[in-house]
C-alpha cells in the first residue's frame, strides 16, 4: 500500500525536488503550486499526509489557511509545515492550527524529510491499531494482511491510499453488512462529503478492476451505503 502525500509548494524547482525525493521512498505524491488548487483537490479526496508551505504565491499565510480547512476535514491527518518562515511566532501559529510538525527549509534536507514522514506514519498506524489487527483476512480471492497493510486480489497486489485502505477494511470486516457513508467516514477518520466517499469507493473499485475487469464485490445500496459481497 503506497501512502499518498500532498505537497503544496509554490517554488517549481523545490516542489520537483521534494516530489522526487519522496517518490524514491515509494510514496505517491501530488504537488500543488497554490492554496486554491490544493483546496479543490482536498475537497474531492484527502491525502494520507500533507506538507504545506506557509507563503503560497501572493498569499502570505495561504498555508495557514489551508491547514485550517484540512483540520475541518480530518482531525488526525498528519500535516507538516515546510517553510522559509522560521520565527517562533510562526512555529507556534502552525502548531496551534493542528500541524504535527513545523520544519524550516534551511535546516531540512532531502534525506531527512522522508525519515520524518516515515516516523509520522508509524504514529498514525499506532493510533489505528486494534486488537483484531495482525491477522490475515481472506474472503474468496481477497487477502488482507492487516499487520503489513498489504492487500492482494487473485494473488496480485492492490495499491491503496491509507484512506482507501481503512474504507476497504470497514467493508470487509463484516461482509454482507451495509456500511453507511458516515460509518465509512468514521472508519477512515476523515470528514468529507458523501460525494467524496463515493469517489473513494469508485477508486477502490477501479484498482481492483485493473486486476480483474469482472470485479463486483463492492455493491452500492441506494440511499444506504455500500456492502462487500462474497462470491462462492
Amino acid at each position: 500500500m503506497a501512502y499518498h502525500i500532498a505537497l503544496v509548494e509554490d517554488d517549481d524547482q523545490l516542489r520537483a525536488n521534494y516530489i522526487q525525493a519522496l517518490e524514491r521512498e515509494g510514496y505517491q505524491v501530488s504537488g500543488y503550486a497554490n492554496r486554491k488548487s490544493a483546496q479543490a483537490a482536498f475537497d474531492h479526496s484527502l491525502p494520507d499526509l500533507a506538507i504545506l508551505d506557509v507563503m503560497l504565491e501572493t498569499e502570505m499565510e495561504g498555508g495557514f489557511d489551508l491547514c485550517r480547512e484540512l483540520r475541518k476535514l480530518s482531525p488526525i491527518i498528519p500535516i507538516i509545515f515546510l517553510t522559509a518562515r522560521n520565527s517562533d511566532l510562526d512555529k507556534v501559529s502552525g502548531l496551534r492550527l493542528g500541524a504535527w510538525d513545523y520544519m524550516t527549509k534551511d535546516t531540512t534536507t532531502l534525506n531527512f524529510l522522508p525519515v520524518r514522514i516515515a516516523a509520522l506514519f508509524r504514529i498514525v498506524e499506532g493510533l489505528r491499531l486494534s486488537p483484531d489487527e495482525g491477522n490475515i483476512l481472506e474472503l474468496g480471492t481477497l487477502r488482507i494482511d492487516e499487520n503489513r497493510k498489504q492487500i492482494s486480489w487473485q494473488k496480485a497486489p492492490v495499491s491503496l491510499t491509507l484512506t482507501e485502505y481503512w474504507i476497504l477494511i470497514a467493508l470487509t470486516r463484516y461482509p454482507g453488512h451495509v456500511k453507511s457513508h458516515d460509518q465509512l467516514m468514521e472508519a477512515a477518520k476523515v470528514i468529507v462529503t458523501n460525494n467524496a466517499v463515493a469517489a473513494h469507493v469508485r477508486r477502490i473499485r477501479e484498482k481492483f478492476k485493473d486486476i480483474d475487469p469482472e470485479f463486483d464485490s463492492i455493491r452500492s445500496e441506494y440511499g444506504m451505503g455500500y456492502r462487500w459481497v462474497e462470491h462462492g
